[in-house]
């Protein structure tokens, strides 16, 4: 029984030797393998064995990772203080890069992005901000990707602008411009309006000149439209007085104008 003792202990030791060397990368990770603290290559998913003590295999996930910065008072180019939020995207594209050349990837990219956050919108302008977002969600994650990708290994997918906190002064300045663009756009239409109405009564008026039956028909509907109304009051009229009335008009403009044409051999005073 005393020697078997010693080869329960060495089998015993083998065993847990074995059992440290098991290293299970799940799915959605890589392992970067180490040996004597010098990087020796990468780990793909499943079963991994490695020798215990000489080998370290650390497991770094691929999967997205969301940075959600916290509002930051920045002074955009046209002088106007705001605080902003925004939110990063990113995922590690090199695990060797994102354990080897940083110590930290995501602290170091939370960074990264909060400062080119201040600087992106520090050179553009309130209106630009608020008018063309995607420009300034582009323009950081193009500068945010080209300090992360080559050096870290990180990959920014997304960075995009949250909320725009305005100080309570500009918010009621935009109304009243707002406002005032409405009621600039009011008396546009109605002007529009006026105009289009006015041309087509002109070219009612030379429709009923040419054609004087056209003017009996509008007096007879008139008359109608008016008959169907409780409280009116209904005096009809001769159509011919009407056109007795033009023909009266027409001979009053004719005597008027006789009257000031000097007479033949006389000059005009």
């Amino acid at each position: 029984m005393s020697n078997l003792l010693p080869i329960v202990v060495i089998v015993v030791l083998a065993v847990l030797w074995a059992a440290l060397g098991i290293k299970v990368v799940r799915q959605w990770e890589q392992g970067v393998h180490l040996r004597f603290g010098r990087f020796i290559g990468l780990r793909n998913p499943g079963f991994n064995m490695i020798i215990p003590v000489v080998d370290n295999l650390v497991k770094v996930s691929q999967r997205i990772i969301t940075i959600v910065l916290e509002p930051q008072e920045v002074i955009t180019r046209d002088n106007v203080t705001i605080k902003v939020d925004a939110v990063v995207y990113f995922r590690v594209a090199d695990p060797a890069k994102a354990v080897i050349q940083v110590e930290d990837y995501f602290n170091a990219t939370t960074q990264i992005a909060l400062t080119t956050l201040r600087s992106v919108l520090g050179q553009s302008d309130l209106d630009e901000l608020l008018a063309h977002r995607d420009r300034i969600n582009d323009r950081l994650k193009t500068i945010i990707d080209e300090q992360t990708e080559t050096p870290w290994g990180v990959k920014v997918t997304v960075a995009e602008v949250k909320d725009v906190l305005l100080p309570e002064n500009m918010q009621r300045a935009m109304a009243r411009q707002a406002e005032a663009e409405r009621e600039k756009r009011a008396k546009i239409v109605h002007a529009e309006g006026e105009r289009a109405a006015s041309g087509m009564l002109a070219e009612a008026a030379d429709v009923l000149e040419k054609h004087p039956a056209s003017l009996q028909l509008r007096y007879l509907q008139t008359m109608v439209e008016m008959a169907g109304e409780r409280n009116s009051t209904i005096i009809p009229i001769p159509v011919e007085m009407l056109g007795l009335a033009k023909g009266l008009a027409a001979l009053q403009a004719d005597g008027r104008k006789g009257a000031n044409t000097p007479a033949p051999g006389t000059r005009p005073t």
